[in-house]
């Protein structure tokens, strides 16, 4: 991943110094349960034990050889004497690839959970600060019915925990290792040595692999990776709407220093919302690339190597870098609940139209009749009829309604607290207020 987008934890995690030193830890586990069956001394164990790793002695031979793994175990065997001979005894190299893989995705998932931990706890904490906060809901990006903003939110609170579910459900599917030899007959390395070498890495065994671990693990926890972004996404994308001047009622942080275009001075652009909403769709791309990389060729080929080597370094840093950007953005979330209200009055009433309706059909009248009474009277506040007079007072005006409602009845239907009365039975629901 370009360093723009990569945060230090991540960047570590898939360093070439910790990938090698991720194999070491396999390479010796295989050696210590060779030890404990006899067939290495364990003086020779030792050794190996305390052999130094060297990258760039490791990239000459690669350059030589043109495969990594041999330039990695002809390095360790030419700090060695006779005792060389023990490394790699009976492995293949996807027994220490993807037994490596797991650890470092374990890795990369630690701190992936932990930053969806974060913005978990920052996200309820705006759900809880505005559970009663008027706006105005909208569908097809029209205003319909009066809601808060703090249910909005609250709605982002319950995707991001089964985001965080999906995601610690994929990591425990991936924390296996394999240690079976070629084609996974275990023929040149018994099962014993397997189960040591995940056991001693705190790994499962794989009940059964070919020459690799089944790839539908991978493509899982990729997809899990995209399925948070995804809710990043959904997140970020109505943040972005609310930044509208037209609309202007919550925005991201913008720094007293920050310019948001080199034409317009003025501007103050969603930027950080839009970065989320545009690298998102790389993760859902990496899902695409791993899903592929579950059909190979009989025991294995390695058209899904070429591929992971990118879209699971890259997915886990990428998603980390999200979830740290959509934390700047909660934490410094500013809303303007005045702005809320103005917008929620925009449409002169026309936003209590159905429980009108729903008052009518109560009170007797048909339901098609009612609709197309409460709709005749919408549409005269959609052409600004009358010097732009509210909804209720076409209604009070209209006789076909009045006979049915009386005006003062009217006017008390025309009341936004109708529309939050149950808005505790969520957050009650997901546990961020406790029921009197």
């Amino acid at each position: 991943m370009i360093e723009r987008y990569t945060r230090p934890e991540m960047n570590d995690i898939w360093s070439e110094s910790n990938k090698i030193t991720t194999w070491f830890q396999v390479e010796l586990a295989v050696c210590e349960a060779w030890g404990r069956e006899g067939v290495i001394p364990m003086a020779d164990v030792e050794k190996i034990r305390a052999v130094g790793l060297n990258p760039e002695r490791m990239r000459e031979i690669e350059r030589e050889s043109h495969h990594d793994v041999i330039a990695f175990l002809r390095m360790l065997q030419e700090q060695l004497g006779t005792e060389g001979r023990f490394i790699h005894l009976g492995l293949t190299s996807s027994d220490v690839l993807d037994t490596a893989l797991a650890l470092q995705i374990r890795q990369a998932g630690t701190v992936l959970l932990a930053a969806l931990e974060t913005l978990v706890t920052d996200t309820e904490k705006v759900a809880r600060q505005y559970k009663d906060t008027l706006m105005v809901g909208r569908t097809h990006g029209i205003h319909a019915e009066p809601m808060t903003f703090g249910l909005k939110v609250l709605l982002w609170v319950d995707e991001l925990r089964r985001a965080r579910t999906r995601l610690a459900t994929a990591l425990d599917e991936l924390r296996v290792g394999a240690i079976s030899g070629a084609v996974g007959t275990h023929a040149t390395v018994p099962p014993s040595i397997e189960e040591y070498v995940c056991e001693k890495l705190d790994l499962r065994v794989a009940p059964i692999s070919n020459q690799i671990i089944s790839r539908d693990r991978h493509a899982q926890f990729m997809t899990a990776l995209a399925l948070v972004g995804g809710v990043l996404e959904q997140m970020a994308l109505e943040l972005r709407h609310m930044q509208r001047t037209e609309v202007s009622e919550a925005f991201e942080p913008f720094g007293a220093g920050q310019q948001g275009s080199s034409a317009m001075p003025h501007k103050r652009n969603p930027e950080l919302t839009e970065r989320v909403c545009g690298l998102a769709r790389v993760l859902r791309g990496y899902a695409v690339t791993a899903l592929e990389s579950m059909a190979l060729w009989h025991e294995r080929d390695i058209s899904h190597s070429s591929a992971e080597r990118i879209i699971i370094p890259d997915g886990t840093t990428l998603l980390h870098y999200l979830l740290w950007l959509m934390h700047t953005v909660v934490a410094g979330l500013e809303v303007n609940p005045y702005r809320m209200r103005d917008n929620l009055d925009l449409t002169r009433g026309l936003i209590y139209s159905q429980r009108i309706l729903l008052a009518l059909v109560d009170a007797g009248m048909g339901r098609q009749e009612a609709y197309k009474l409460v709709q005749r009277n919408a549409q005269k506040v959609w052409r600004g009829e009358n010097d732009n007079a509210s909804f209720l007072s076409f209604l009070q005006s209209d006789p076909d309604v009045t006979s049915i409602i009386p005006a003062d009845e009217l006017a008390a239907l025309a009341d936004p607290d109708y529309y939050t009365r149950f808005v505790d039975v969520s957050f009650e629901r997901l546990g961020l207020i406790t029921k009197d």
